[in-house]
């Protein structure tokens, strides 16, 4: 198991948290555990499945703005797949070149191979001879989560 599921105290789901970082949260009393391993202990506490917080942690900023743009968030919204050709994508590329402007956001980058990345250059897609597969969408918290 690699990751405990932490629910807020009415028990709606908020994250996943690796496991050092759910024995950090019991023992400084900030979760119990809800749903533990049978027959499996770290130390003094079962191994946790899913952890439930002592006290009600307000999410409203989750439903407001969406997650603020990075290069991991980019490859995690696109699966880790070229958005130029089938192949997987380790780089990020901004379809308007920011040499000519182009901002990191959501709309204006998508995941690439690195051989598209490299061919498409300083060039708008079109001016590059390539087509996206798919359009670049700002991605909701809830989908971001679910990656």
């Amino acid at each position: 198991m690699d990751a405990v599921l932490v629910l807020n105290a009415d028990l709606g789901p908020l994250h996943r948290v690796p496991i050092k970082h759910a024995i950090r949260m019991l023992m400084r009393q900030v979760a119990e555990i809800h749903e533990a391993e049978p027959d499996r202990h770290l130390g003094i506490f079962p191994m946790p499945r899913v952890l439930r917080l002592v006290r009600y942690v307000v999410t409203r900023w989750r439903y407001t703005h969406g997650p603020a743009w990075s290069k991991g968030g980019v490859l995690r919204r696109d699966g880790h797949r070229c958005g130029y050709c089938p192949a997987p994508a380790t780089t990020v590329d901004h379809i308007l070149p920011r040499s000519r402007g182009g901002r990191n956001t959501w709309q204006n980058t998508i995941s690439a191979c690195y051989a598209c990345n490299q061919r498409k250059a300083n060039l708008a897609p079109a001016e590059a001879g390539m087509q996206l597969l798919r359009q670049p969408t700002v991605p909701s918290w809830s989908s971001m989560m679910q990656r």
